[in-house]
């Protein structure tokens, strides 16, 4: 396919209000900034929590926070005060999307209510970045990725598979709604083009993961009466993980009738393909848990290389295990150009994965994320307030 230059992005010319914190928020508008959309990010006088978590070469620059707030401007608007109150009207008569991840009540005392925005500012899309959805005897509740983790099924789904309710170790919850989100906000900003009209969008982090998990673990409960509980089993088998090898872990899922009849020849059990336990895929998803610890047993007399091998010979899906820290040097992700350096004068060179979506060949450029309050004057000035009333707001007491 022919490659083209990236242009200024396919949101180019729209403004975004981004008023959350942590990750949630931030990491669906990064997604937005990606798409080359000019997100605002507006931030008390203390700045977002994760300016402060994880290693840093300067106050205020912590590692979580570039993750989540790279290719954005910064604005401190302390919003207790009605100045500043004021001010965030002015922004927001320029913006094509505000997005917050306050509680509801909170709405109300600040007048960033959804009903009275939406009707003074017609054209913009509202995303309310909730916890829980409203109507139910949660709204309101305050939702953190553990929490909703616990409340979704996820630690359940962990429990039922090794005996212990854990939570996954990545901030699941946070990153899968983030994802929602960004998608709900592009559906809102089709709408507009296509009706004229903006309109508010809720994204409720207990409904999104509560529907993530069951798009496989609903299983028989999809049936009425109910076909047996929820529950994936191929999924939820204690087997199905990184089986060890002589030397080391690898990943190998023979999956079709071909994949797994291929697998027991070359262990030398071809009998085990027309055994009924495991000649159908129906009869394979019953049986999960003994066929897995089967294949398990077989990985363990043999090196990791040796399955490569035999994987890549026999067309089963199959890889060995990467760690972490290994993930900057891989050749796959070093050939796509997935981590890009960016030159900063105060902290050097610093390194961002790149978003993935490529458009018409090309990849969106990484800019770095602001400092604290960085564009405050500037946006501020832009949005029609004077020298007097910029001062005011930007000068401590």
């Amino acid at each position: 396919m022919q490659q083209h230059e990236w242009d200024a992005g396919p949101l180019a010319g729209i403004r975004v209000l981004d008023l959350s914190s942590v990750v949630f928020g931030p990491l669906a508008s990064q997604v937005l900034a990606d798409y080359g959309a000019e997100v605002i990010k507006i931030e008390p006088p203390g700045g977002d929590s994760t300016r402060h978590t994880g290693p840093a070469l300067e106050p205020g620059m912590a590692a979580m926070f570039l993750g989540c707030n790279r290719s954005k401007k910064s604005v401190v608007l302390d919003l207790k005060q009605p100045a500043a109150q004021a001010a965030l009207h002015a922004l927001i008569a320029t913006a094509d999307v505000l997005m917050h991840s306050m509680r509801p009540q909170k709405l109300d005392r600040l007048g960033l209510d959804p009903d009275s925005l939406c009707a003074r500012y017609p054209r913009l899309v509202y995303a309310g970045l909730h916890g829980f959805g409203e109507g139910g005897p949660y709204a309101g509740m305050p939702a953190y990725d553990d929490v909703i983790q616990g409340m979704s099924g996820l630690a359940d789904l962990m429990q039922r598979q090794s005996g212990q309710a854990r939570y996954l170790p990545t901030i699941a919850a946070d990153k899968t709604c983030a994802l929602v989100a960004a998608h709900a906000v592009l559906a809102a900003l089709l709408r507009r083009e296509r009706q004229g009209r903006g309109g508010f969008v809720e994204i409720p982090m207990y409904e999104t993961m509560v529907g993530f998990n069951l798009v496989e673990h609903f299983y028989g409960m999809h049936f009425v009466p109910a076909q047996g509980g929820a529950g994936y089993a191929r999924v939820l088998a204690p087997w199905r993980k990184p089986y060890k090898t002589q030397d080391g872990h690898i990943c190998m899922m023979p999956y079709t009738d071909a994949h797994w009849r291929r697998f027991f020849e070359a262990v030398g059990e071809p009998g085990l393909a027309q055994d009924a336990r495991f000649a159908s895929q129906a009869s394979r998803t019953r049986h999960i848990a003994e066929l897995l610890e089967i294949l398990s047993g077989h990985a363990a007399q043999q090196s990791t290389q040796h399955w490569l091998q035999v994987c890549q010979r026999l067309e089963i899906p199959a890889a060995p295990v990467a760690r972490m820290d290994d993930l900057p040097d891989d050749p796959h992700l070093a050939a796509t150009g997935f981590f890009a350096s960016v030159h900063d004068p105060a902290m050097g060179e610093l390194r961002f994965p790149r978003p993935p979506v490529r458009i018409d060949g090309t990849q969106a450029p990484i800019t770095m994320p602001p400092r604290l309050g960085q564009h405050t004057r500037e946006l501020l000035r832009e949005a029609g307030l004077d020298e007097a009333d910029i001062a005011q707001l930007t000068e401590p007491e």
